[in-house]
């Protein structure tokens, strides 16, 4: 009884520091999932996402790098990328999701949040956004996107749900430079 007791707590503490990305595909294109770890840190296989599913990605501990997608028949081309690191300083976990590298990439990754807030309306604990260009992601290397959480589990996001506008479709409010300035 004791051993099987024992044996649920390590099976319960395995779950609760087990570090994971849930993709999950908005649109009918199929995508794959490109991983790349820092020097020394395990590389994970490629993963494919069918469209309008989502997948579940395991991570090892303190494992760091990023993930980028390419759609089924494009080029393997880096695009958005989506940035963690797990059990980084303060055991906390960091993400982002970075344009320096593609800005142009309008159609793969695009919003990360810690998986607890998958129903919200509002995440609190977001970067990305679901229109690019946006203010929520990294652009610059000096860029202050990066964000943190307690939790493991992240969720990220790929494509264009059906009913989005696309950035060209997106509409712009202007405001006078009067506003800007602050002379009103």
């Amino acid at each position: 009884m004791r051993f099987s007791q024992q044996l649920t707590a390590l099976a319960a503490a395995t779950l609760a520091s087990a570090n994971s990305i849930t993709f999950v595909n908005q649109d009918a294109t199929q995508r794959t999932l490109i991983f790349t770890p820092n020097a020394g840190l395990p590389q994970i296989e490629p993963v494919v996402v069918a469209g309008n599913d989502q997948t579940k990605v395991d991570f090892p501990e303190g494992w760091i790098g990023n993930a980028y997608s390419v759609s089924d028949g494009a080029p393997n081309v880096p695009g958005m990328l989506a940035e963690v690191t797990f059990q980084g300083w303060g055991g906390l976990t960091y993400f982002d999701v970075s344009a320096i590298v593609n800005p142009n990439d309008h159609d793969g990754v695009k919003e990360m949040f810690p998986t607890v807030e998958q129903d919200l309306l509002q995440k609190v604990t977001l970067s990305g956004c679901s229109i690019f260009p946006c203010d929520k992601a990294y652009y610059h290397p000096d860029d202050i996107q990066t964000v943190t959480t307690l939790e493991s589990d992240i969720t990220c996001t790929l494509g264009n749900p059906p009913n989005n506008a696309v950035a060209r479709d997106a509409k712009t409010e202007l405001v006078a430079r009067k506003f800007v300035l602050g002379k009103f």
